[in-house]
């Protein structure tokens, strides 16, 4: 780490602490003894996301937490419910360090989380993920509800 003050390459960490997402060093350069203050972050790789039509575009955080509010709305589930739930998701790709993802892969993530958060929301995020365009799609997201998981 470069000493700001003086451009030396050789500092000490003093202290070392979590805060937020992220650890925070007090160092101590080792040629004018000045201290400094540094944080260290986890760089995810760049998530992006496949389209339908076959487009590209990067993972939006907002936009998938904005579309699973719309399913929770009048619904008695927690905001926090759903950054963890969102926050869940991205975690699963930068585990696996996958740097592109179908819009269906995530849209099955979601569903299998609200399958246990609520079964409303649930309803209502297949609704519009998966385009019922009659009333057929609607039983089967139902009984796609009642049925247990064949994975576990």
């Amino acid at each position: 780490m470069r000493c700001p003050f003086c451009g030396f390459e050789d500092t000490k960490v003093i202290d070392s602490r979590p805060a937020d997402d992220r650890k925070r060093r007090r160092r101590e350069c080792t040629s004018c003894q000045k201290r400094f203050t540094t944080f260290e972050i986890v760089e995810r790789p760049l998530l992006m996301v496949q389209k339908r039509d076959g487009s590209y575009e990067p993972f939006d955080r907002d936009k998938l937490i904005s579309g699973v509010f719309s399913a929770i709305k009048k619904r008695p589930v927690a905001p926090q419910v759903v950054t963890e739930l969102v926050t869940e998701i991205e975690t699963h790709y930068a585990n696996e360090m996958k740097t592109v993802a179908t819009s269906a892969e995530i849209g099955d993530l979601v569903l299998e989380r609200l399958k246990g958060v609520d079964p409303i929301a649930y309803v209502r995020f297949a609704s519009v993920y998966k385009d019922f365009s009659d009333v057929e799609g609607f039983i089967r997201a139902i009984y796609e509800l009642d049925t247990p998981d064949k994975s576990n």
